[in-house]
Order: structure tokens, then sequence, then C-alpha cells
């Protein structure tokens, strides 16, 4: 009987320790996964306001053209007026 019980509380002890080790490996999965996360986050955030800059930049030149392209077309109206 005694084997038996020691046999038993061996193998307890062994299946709470592999529960220790899934516990943190899932805990590190996590941790790593967070972490991506975050990185990319940061990384999608620094795209966007790249894009954003390249946007406004392009916006303001189309904009500068058109207020020349306006002025020309007034001067031009008042010399055919």
């Amino acid at each position: 009987m005694d084997n038996r019980q020691g046999g038993i509380q061996q193998l307890l002890a062994a299946e709470q320790e592999a529960q220790q080790i899934v516990n943190t490996a899932r805990n590190g999965k996590m941790a790593r996964l967070r972490q991506a996360k975050e990185e990319a986050q940061k990384e999608i955030a620094a795209y966007r306001s790249q894009i954003e800059l390249e946007f406004q930049k392009k916006l303001a030149q189309s904009n500068g053209d058109s207020g020349a392209n306006v002025k020309r077309l007034e001067q031009e109206t008042e010399i055919k007026m």
C-alpha cells in the first residue's frame, strides 16, 4: 500500500509540476503576443503619420497650384475684359 500511495503522490506532484510548466509557457506566449501587438501598433502609427504628412504636402502643393491657376485665370479675364 505504501508504494501505491507514494506512486500516487509522485503522480500528483508530477501533474502539478506539468501544470506549472504549461502555465508559465502560456503566460510567456501571451506576453510575447502583447509585445508584438504593441510594436505593430507603433509601426502602424508611424506609417500613418508619414502618409498623412505626405498627403498634407501634396495637398499644400495642389492648393498652391490651384491658387496660382486662379490668379492666372483672374488676370487673363481682366485682360480680356
